[in-house]
């Protein structure tokens, strides 16, 4: 997939992706876990086209918020001409747990 802006991934955030497909397969198979993947691909298209687009949730670590599905939140920073991907968010978990992060 080709993107206008790179895309990096944080540690975290790989992990986190890991843990998202893993349960997915697990508990529904891979077909939901492929067009679960190809709409997070979709939205990090556009993210990388108009990283702006989605609203800054903490300015001081210009970190913006992205839903992607109504469990998962891909949460991103932008940085000169690369765009890192920091989290991506069970919404199902304890948004204490977030914080740690931010």
């Amino acid at each position: 997939m080709e993107y206008r802006n790179n895309i990096i991934w944080s540690p975290s955030a790989k992990e986190d992706l890991e843990n998202v497909t893993d349960y997915l397969k697990f508990r529904w198979g891979t077909g939901v876990t492929e067009k679960f993947l190809l709409r997070l691909n979709r939205i990090i298209r556009q993210v990388s086209i108009n990283p702006r687009q989605y609203a800054i949730i903490n300015s001081e670590l210009q970190i913006r918020k992205c839903v992607v599905t109504k469990q998962n939140t891909i949460y991103y920073r932008i940085r000169k001409k690369e765009i890192e991907m920091v989290r991506l968010f069970d919404s199902r978990q304890d948004t204490k747990k977030l914080k740690i992060f931010f």
